[in-house]
């Protein structure tokens, strides 16, 4: 099992333009009664503790934005935290917590979704943010691979959970989309876009970690989210621009909805599903493999 202790950190850290001390012990003291001194804010006894730095750490270095159709467009100041001491202890005290954690212990199909996609999005921050090139952070995920193998990053076991080394792909595709999960009933093709490569193509990374109480309502609104996003899904006169997530795991979304054109409008908003009648040709949007950090998103400069 985790620990789920609470753990509170010391000194100073830069969250988003402002600072945040440590709380004066008054204040501790009144949270840890509001918590019942179980180390859970919303009655997870799992997953929140285990993730509580990678929290701490999206809080501190995440930005979300909304757009004015619906979307939703974030990325991840790796400079910021590359700069913050802080920010390396999250990253330290979130791998210890997942080197000594029990799988065994994920019983429910929400508790399952919540931990594996936190393990993906954590180990592919943690990655960029250890793996930086000089002073800076890499400009793309590929940038980790080689010109016969772009993607390595995803196919290297580096990632310690319960002393297991795993891959970001084991985790997406042979655990999260896997055959255990499917014979469960598990598998749910709305973790495409929840997972987050870390790159501009990908849909957006949340400033909240996935939680049991919150994972379905979570990755409906980021998949409603994402179709309302441009560089996910736009309509020109009659032709339909999709994600290349739709041409690469169409199987995933044929056996969630029959096809994937059927999964858009089962998760599109009324607006745009009502588009979609005029769309005659599809073409899938090339991915976008930047990294996601602000200066490669117009909405965010």
């Amino acid at each position: 099992m985790p620990d789920a202790q609470i753990v509170l950190y010391g000194g100073q850290s830069n969250i988003m333009n402002g600072w945040i001390r440590k709380p004066p012990l008054a204040a501790v003291i009144l949270l840890l009664t509001i918590w019942g001194f179980s180390g859970t804010a919303a009655g997870d006894p799992l997953v929140q503790p285990t993730f509580a730095p990678f929290s701490d750490l999206l809080g501190g270095y995440l930005i979300e934005k909304t757009t004015a159709q619906g979307g939703l467009v974030s990325a991840f100041d790796y400079r910021g935290a590359m700069a913050d001491a802080q920010a390396g202890t999250w990253l330290r005290e979130q791998r210890r917590r997942l080197a000594r954690f029990d799988r065994s212990a994920l019983t429910t199909r929400e508790q399952a979704i919540a931990f594996w996609t936190n393990a993906y999005n954590f180990f592919m921050v943690a990655h960029i943010l250890d793996n930086p090139k000089g002073d800076r952070p890499v400009s793309g995920v590929k940038d980790y691979g080689s010109l016969f193998n772009p993607y390595r990053v995803f196919r290297q076991k580096l990632f310690d959970v319960g002393g297991e080394l795993v891959s970001l792909d084991q985790i997406e595709k042979q655990i999260l989309l896997g055959e255990d999960f499917e014979q469960r009933g598990w598998k749910d093709a709305r973790v495409h876009f929840a997972v987050n490569c870390a790159s501009v193509g990908c849909p957006p990374l949340r400033r909240q970690i996935y939680l049991p109480g919150n994972v379905d309502d979570m990755m409906t609104e980021n998949t409603r989210m994402a179709f309302n996003t441009p560089r996910h899904l736009r309509q020109e006169g009659t032709v339909l621009h999709v994600t290349q997530l739709f041409e690469w795991y169409a199987d995933d979304f044929a056996e969630a909805a029959g096809s994937f054109e059927a999964f858009i409008r089962q998760y599109a908003d009324p607006a745009t599903r009502a588009q979609l009648k005029d769309a005659v040709d599809i073409r899938f949007i090339d991915y976008d493999w930047r990294l996601n950090t602000p200066e490669n998103f117009p909405e965010l400069r």
